[in-house]
């Protein structure tokens, strides 16, 4: 792992520790490298034991390390102070990484005890690394001469890099500032645990109980039989569990036709995290906000926000809001349009039953959307799932397309250990027949699983090291009955291609030092977001949209319909979307003093959502505030990421289908000029070096069907 992400708040929001007593054991993989190819993990020989030991062991070696870089009586350069600290803290490195990715993937108690009791231990380790005053003499006398001590351009940027970090981390206070410092920075690790404890309990415990079979109509009969296995795992014996996910949306709120039990389902979504119980975390939110706040001032700058997009390609809380501002009133626009849209469909069908009206509900939504759907394209989910079983999907589609796009090839391997049997392991390989990475596909949901999508590296390429990429992608796919296939929803398709080019981001990474793989959160979901065209291109969608019976592929006036049906319901997603964005900059922008309060919380966000015009009872944020995982870790003030990141996305794809879309020479082009240079280089630089200009917002735009008017 990188030296700079060991200190990224990502990493020490999710992750760490134990006070698991008793003797260290004799045979503990974290303290040597493993001996399995790449060095991927012994998932097998790990047990949970062996965290508090290895944590112990690693900060020691780490804060050895460093203080031999800073008390070395050699004048500083840039070999023996930026690549000795590049070179430190392996075995914490390799610790803090399993123990993050296993407590995301794979969390039980004691996993999640040693993430509670470590975290403010590893936050002051960041300090004390960060705020070494030694140290930091000897990056600024390097810095001072950045031009000349760098052997390189890439040189000279880490310098830049080290010297960035330690001025934000607070280098340049005085010793009651980098107490106070500490102090926060060690009281935000305990409660990111906290926070990430509660809400994964919460999910769990706000899974909706049901009586009969018959309130399921709708849901197909893998889907029950599923619901009855929850059930009865949980103790429930003849009855069914319904499960949520993170978002706030549930996905069985398309297919019952229950209006009473879709109303429960949705109720039980939206009120979690906030029910003054024990795993309510508004609390916590409130906390989280008012040290943030002091940190940020601490430091210099007038809001949390102001703080975290200096880093990014954004600069500014203005270019933010301008942005999110822009799309908002176009966004809602249409979402009120497709609310008139479907309020029809229910009174019309209301009316052919001759049953009473109602109103159209959030919880109504994505049912009359999708009848919606159906009748004005032939769009029918139920209709595309037979032909979408995810092995298929993966390896037939998302793995065809990065072959015939880059040239790599995949080949399972079923020798090398996992944490659950439900995960599959593939050797990539590149165009030159050699290894270029392990990827581990872990797509099942499951209670011990945190919501969502993401993508994690167990191992990371380091020039220095000679290691290549060991990497994971993460879904939360319902599991069907043993014997049933995974037949997957046009959503699940979308999001294992966007997880995977997070996985080729990391794997054609090949900076000469490893915290230059570090890119801009804003940045980081732009390759991610481009690697989505793939799934509905028409070569790929051939391959992989088979009938998981018959071996038929989909036919073509389907194809044509999941191509009409692109720009549907874009109002919705879009205005879902922004009200979390919106959320996420308005708590982080708030200056010093002004965090609302836990019992305000709420009060806080139903207000910023009718300030900025977003107040549609139909229309709810994808997240609300208890539950919003992002801005809890490495998304805080960062999740307009995503829309910032789709302008270039959609910017690119225009470049892509100009220059003959899927093709090795694109391939090519995105590989050298931006999936292999990590932080190297100016992200925007990156950009204009492939597309050959300035991004436009225009193609976006024109993707999501929404028409800005001008002033």
């Amino acid at each position: 792992m990188p030296a700079a992400y060991r200190f990224a708040p990502l990493i020490f929001s999710a992750v760490l520790a134990t006070t698991l007593a008793g003797a260290q054991p004799a045979a503990n993989p974290l303290l040597s490298i493993s001996p399995l190819p790449l060095r991927y993990p012994q998932f097998d020989k790990l047990r949970d034991e062996h965290f508090a030991p290895a944590l112990d062991q690693g900060m020691a070696e780490q804060l050895a390390e460093i203080q031999a870089i800073a008390d070395n009586p050699a004048a500083p350069t840039f070999d023996n102070t930026i690549v000795a600290w590049e070179r430190s803290g392996r075995l914490l490195a390799r610790t803090t990484s399993m123990l993050s990715n296993l407590v995301g993937t794979d969390a039980n108690p004691a996993r999640q005890q040693v993430q509670s009791d470590y975290a403010p231990r590893l936050a002051a380790q960041r300090d004390a690394v960060l705020l070494n005053p030694k140290l930091f003499a000897r990056i600024e006398a390097l810095y001072a001469v950045r031009d000349t001590a760098a052997p390189t351009a890439e040189g000279r940027r880490l310098i830049e890099r080290y010297r960035r970090d330690m001025v934000r981390a607070g280098a340049r206070l005085d010793d009651a500032q980098k107490a106070r410092m500490k102090a926060i920075n060690a009281e935000l690790a305990t409660l990111g645990a906290r926070f990430n404890r509660a809400t994964l309990a919460e999910v769990n415990d706000s899974a909706v109980v049901v009586d009969s079979a018959e309130e399921l109509a709708g849901l197909t009969p893998a889907q029950v039989a599923a619901a009855a296995e929850a059930a009865k795992k949980r103790g429930f014996e003849g009855k069914y569990l319904l499960t949520l996910l993170n978002t706030t949306i549930q996905p069985f709120e398309t297919d019952l036709q229950n209006r009473a039990l879709r109303e429960r389902l949705h109720r039980a979504s939206v009120s979690r995290g906030a029910r003054a119980n024990a795993n309510d975390t508004t609390a916590i939110i409130a906390r989280v906000m008012t040290l943030r706040q002091e940190r940020a001032a601490l430091l210099g700058y007038a809001t949390p926000a102001a703080f975290v997009l200096e880093e990014e390609t954004a600069k500014s809380v203005d270019t933010v809001n301008a942005l999110l501002r822009k799309l908002a009133p176009a966004a809602m626009a249409s979402a009120r349009q497709e609310a008139a849209e479907l309020q029809k469909v229910i009174d019309q069908e209301q009316a052919a039953k001759k049953q009473p009206g109602f109103t159209l509900q959030a919880w109504d939504w994505s049912y009359y959307a999708d009848k919606l759907r159906a009748a004005r394209y032939g769009f029918d989910e139920s209709q595309l799932k037979p032909y979408l079983e995810v092995t298929s999907v993966l390896e037939r589609g998302v793995f065809f397309a990065a072959n015939q796009l880059y040239g790599v090839s995949f080949k399972r391997r079923t020798d090398l250990p996992v944490y659950r049997d439900d995960v599959s392991v593939y050797d990539v390989i590149d165009s030159n027949g050699k290894q270029l990475a392990i990827f581990i596909a872990d797509l099942y949901a499951r209670p011990s699983k945190r919501g969502g999508a993401w993508a994690n590296a167990y191992v990371s390429h380091n020039a220095l090291e000679g290691t290549e990429p060991v990497v994971a992608n993460h879904l939360n796919i319902p599991k069907p009955p043993a014997g049933e296939p995974t037949l997957l929803t046009w959503d699940e398709v979308n999001t294992l291609f966007h997880e995977f080019g997070h996985a080729l981001h990391a794997m054609f990474n090949k900076v000469p030092y490893p915290s230059l793989g570090r890119t801009p959160r804003d940045f980081v979901e732009y390759p991610s977001q481009v690697n989505e065209v793939w799934a509905d291109w028409p070569s790929v969608l051939a391959n992989y949209a088979r009938h998981h019976k018959t071996g038929e592929p989909m036919p073509r006036e389907l194809l044509d319909k999941v191509e009409r049906a692109r720009r549907f319901n874009q109002g919705y997603a879009t205005v879902s979307y922004l009200s979390s964005a919106l959320l996420d900059q308005r708590l982080h922008q708030l200056p010093a003093g002004q965090a609302p309060a836990a019992a305000d919380v709420m009060a806080f966000e139903a207000k910023v959502l009718k300030e900025e015009g977003l107040d549609f009872g139909p229309v709810p944020p994808r997240y609300r505030t208890p539950y919003f995982s992002h801005i809890m870790g490495g998304y805080s003030a960062g999740y307009y990421a995503y829309i910032w990141s789709e302008v270039l996305d959609a910017d690119t794809v225009q470049w892509l289908m100009a220059n003959g879309g899927l093709k090795r020479a694109n391939g090519d082009q995105l590989r050298a000029k931006l999936l292999s240079r990590g932080g190297s280089e100016d992200a925007m630089v990156m950009f204009r070096s492939l597309v050959g200009r300035d991004p436009r917002i225009e193609p976006l735009l024109e993707r999501r069907g929404l028409v800005v008017q001008k002033p």
